[in-house]
C-alpha cells in the first residue's frame, strides 16, 4: 500500500522527461528482506509483483513483496527535493 505522497514521490522519480511508458520504482531484497535496494526500472522483472496507484508504478521481487504485504509505503522530501521512502506497518482495518 502507498500512502498519497509515497505516489506523487514514485510518480515523480519515474515520469521524467525521456522515462519509457511503463517506468516503476524497482524494489529488490539481496539478502532476504534483511535490506531492501531501489532503483528506477524501464518496467517490471519476469516475476516481479506489480503495484499501481494512481499513475505510479512498484515493481517487487517475490521476497520483497511477501515482505510489503501488510506494511505501508510512505514518502517525504529532504530540503534539496530527494525522496526518502519509510516502510510501516498498515493500519489492522484496511
Amino acid at each position: 500500500m502507498l500512502t498519497p505522497t509515497a505516489v506523487e514521490a514514485v510518480r515523480g522519480i519515474t515520469s521524467g522527461e525521456g522515462a519509457p511508458r511503463d517506468a516503476g520504482l524497482r524494489i529488490t531484497t539481496p539478502d532476504d528482506a534483511e535490506s531492501f535496494q531501489l532503483a528506477v526500472a524501464e518496467g517490471p522483472s519476469e516475476n516481479d509483483e506489480v503495484l499501481t496507484a494512481e499513475g505510479a508504478r512498484v515493481y517487487m521481487d517475490r521476497r520483497s513483496a511477501e515482505f510489503f504485504d501488510d506494511k505501508i509505503l510512505d514518502a517525504g522530501m529532504d530540503a534539496t527535493g530527494n525522496a526518502t521512502f519509510v516502510v510501516g506497518p498498515q493500519a489492522a482495518n484496511r
